[in-house]
């Protein structure tokens, strides 16, 4: 079972009062009503436009609380975690936000968010004029029976066009149909990799097995309507605009705004490059993105996962939704050109290694490194930052074995691999050293006269580069000794010995330079990967030559 989150918290009692206190105290426009409880713009507008408000359980920062300010919401109504308002915070917070030209309520389609704000519209019949929009925008709880469609990520949509409408002045009347448009062009689906945590409980709200997703997952952490393995990225988004796509009956050539919202736990890496393949998909549709948001905007406490919502557009709506906000978690920057995908892969470098007759050394350290990446990644878990087995692979894994060319051609591949396809520490200290190794095997025709002044010069340029010496737990633990061994002249047998015995001794070091330094004395008992690795270079030069 997974493990439960455990949350920044003094008891589960107050953390909502808790966190408002740090949420009003961060956002100065942004103020709190004790009795019964809501949050407004602090400075009432002067102007007798129609207000609007939402609110729902709380757990689903930055909506609604973040969506208040000029343009877009003036007063919210946070219920407890994933529980609706009570109807008499809607009643305070409406007759609060009222101008005299009427409010609107912008309500997602949950049961308790929807009896409190009638009921709340219902106690104010005869005070206030109100009208409501209903968010229902989850394809999937799409069905004839039941309450329908859920609301989720396309309400903070809803919420802009309503907003961005009262502020230029439209009636009760328009403001409602603006949103109700908006809202019956807007559909949504979302998937999840880990259920998420409600404060207090002990257990996610659903369990998945290591490899699955739950697809058309809910924002209060319902699980979704299937359980599937995980597949690749451009798989599941198609899949994803697929079934939004077929439920709104998007047909070639139309236009929509493409929101891909994170649930709470996933990383903006994550969320750029579903929203690439989003768009790709949608292209393939020939239906274009004419305007984009990418983050976190509609959570659900700390799951992990995204949710795609695709709004068709029109001229009306995107100049509402182009209007300006001072909403603090509206962006402030949305891309107002049609999305665009490009190629933004690297090229790759001239670093092929298959003409030619093989070279036996080389092969043998390439296949020893290719074989051993994840044990490599494993060590420096333990002993660094957890990249070393990634950069090995990206320098290393790509090559065919053998390795074919004269050593000289084959040290130069490897170190322009090293340079361009691994970066980080490990890329310029093994491709130096690499490159050291290939500029004195093209000046000396004699094997070991070529590995020996080649090592030289790569421990000394190592050492200029990091600063690093015998004893810090880095690639010259092995280095040194190797070079020391060829200057007086051993064997290759012997060479490699020492160099195993230079990456053994930083087992029981601590390291004071390198990825290594940051984790001091975990990495105690752990051979340094990086030396690890270069003693297997000299093995493999001695088994060569024996």
């Amino acid at each position: 079972m997974s493990r439960p989150h455990e949350y920044v918290i003094n008891s589960v009692d107050t953390l909502l009062s808790d966190a408002l206190r740090g949420f009003v105290a961060d956002h100065s426009d942004i103020a709190w009503e004790r009795n019964p409880g809501f949050l407004h713009r602090r400075t009432r507008p002067n102007t007798k436009n129609v207000a609007v408000i939402s609110g729902g359980g709380s757990g689903h920062e930055p909506m609604h609380a973040e969506m208040i300010g000029a343009g877009m919401l003036d007063a919210v109504c946070p219920g407890l975690v994933f529980t609706s308002p009570n109807a008499l915070q809607i009643v305070a917070a409406t007759r609060w936000a009222d101008a005299g030209a009427g409010v609107v309520h912008v309500v997602k389609n949950y049961t308790g968010d929807v009896m409190n704000f009638r009921i709340a519209r219902h106690l104010l019949d005869d005070e206030v004029n109100t009208d409501k929009v209903l968010v229902d925008d989850d394809v999937s709880t799409e069905s004839e029976s039941g309450p329908g469609r859920r609301g989720t990520a396309a309400t903070i949509i809803v919420e802009k066009i309503c907003g961005a409408a009262a502020a230029r002045g439209d009636d009760l009347a328009r403001v409602a149909e603006l949103g109700r448009r908006t809202a019956a062009n807007a559909r949504s689906i979302a998937v999840a990799y880990r259920a998420c945590t409600i404060p207090g409980s002990s257990a996610p709200t659903f369990d998945l097995q290591p490899g699955q997703m739950e697809f058309g997952v809910g924002i209060h952490g319902e699980a979704g309507v299937e359980r599937t393995d995980q597949v690749p990225a451009s798989e599941l988004l198609e899949r994803m605009v697929d079934r939004v796509a077929d439920a709104m009956e998007l047909a070639e050539g139309e236009e929509v705004i493409c929101l891909i919202n994170g649930l709470g736990s996933a990383h903006p890496l994550e969320l750029y490059l579903a929203f690439g393949e989003a768009v790709a998909a949608l292209k393939r549709r020939n239906i274009t993105v004419v305007r984009s948001m990418v983050g976190e905007f509609v959570t659900a406490l700390d799951m992990d996962g995204f949710s795609l919502t695709l709004v068709r557009t029109d001229d009306e709506l995107l100049t509402l939704f182009d209007a300006p906000t001072t909403a603090p978690g509206w962006p402030r920057d949305i891309n107002r050109s049609p999305a665009e995908i490009v190629d933004t892969s690297v090229v790759n470098p001239d670093d092929s290694a298959d003409e030619g007759d093989e070279s036996p050394w080389l092969t043998a350290f390439v296949q020893r490194v290719q074989e051993s990446i994840d044990d490599l990644t494993e060590l420096d878990q333990r002993a660094g930052d957890g990249d070393f087995g990634t950069n090995m692979r990206s320098a290393l894994g790509h090559f065919d074995l053998p390795l074919r060319g004269s050593d000289t051609d084959v040290l130069t591949a490897i170190s322009r691999s090293y340079f361009v396809r691994s970066g980080g520490t490990s890329g310029a200290v093994f491709g130096a050293m690499f490159q050291k190794l290939s500029e004195a095997f093209a000046d000396e025709e004699d094997f070991e006269s070529a590995l020996r002044s080649g090592t030289i010069a790569a421990l000394q340029e190592i050492q200029d580069l990091g600063g690093a010496q015998v004893g810090d737990n880095t690639v010259v633990d092995s280095l040194s000794p190797a070079a020391d061994a060829l200057r007086d002249g051993a064997s290759l047998e012997e060479v490699a010995r020492k160099a195993a015995d230079g990456a053994e001794s930083t087992r029981d070091t601590t390291a004071s330079k390198g990825r290594a330094s940051y984790v001091g004395e975990n990495a105690r008992g752990v051979v340094d990967p990086g030396a690890l690795v270069v003693s297997w270079l000299y093995a493999a030069a001695a088994d060569d030559a024996s």
